[in-house]
């Protein structure tokens, strides 16, 4: 059994948050000791870790809490577990995509800084000297809400 504090340190997460899910009612397993502490044992760890990586995926409370729901009233519910799984790895695909635009602004943004060091372009980031002209290159492989203008970043 672990206590509230060993269970934080084991999953990397914080003492509140874990006192948080338990009190959301998220970890259906939670035992506690006569003093009325929270003890965890293998199966509650094992809800925390479904938990933090549901709310890791961008997954809310409530959506967490309903999932749990489903999952104890066994596998009459496989199908519908199975599509707001399914629902959260299309919103995680969709984070993804626009992660990685703006990992490729970012790698732009480098070699953009390279090429003024390196005396192969003109020092155009200074901000008291842009003009409505100047901007900075531009990868057409990255065209989203994450901004690529110079005067933007």
């Amino acid at each position: 059994m672990y206590t509230v504090k060993e269970i934080a340190k084991l999953l990397d997460m914080t003492e509140h948050t874990v006192r948080y899910y338990t009190d959301m009612g998220l970890v259906p397993s939670l035992k506690r000791d006569k003093n009325g502490n929270r003890l965890f044992d293998e199966q509650s760890k094992n809800w925390l870790i479904g938990i933090k990586n549901l709310r890791g995926s961008g997954m809310s409370i409530q959506a967490v809490k309903d999932y749990v729901d489903l999952c104890l009233k066994g596998e009459s519910t496989i199908e519908i577990r199975y599509e707001i799984i399914l629902e959260q790895k299309k919103k995680v695909e969709e984070q993804l995509k626009e992660m990685n635009e703006r990992y490729k602004y970012i790698e732009n943004k480098v070699t953009w800084y390279l090429d003024i060091m390196n005396h192969r372009i003109p020092d155009n980031s200074n901000p008291g000297e842009w003009s409505t002209s100047i901007s900075e290159p531009q990868d057409e492989d990255c065209k989203s809400s994450v901004s690529t203008n110079h005067e933007a970043s």
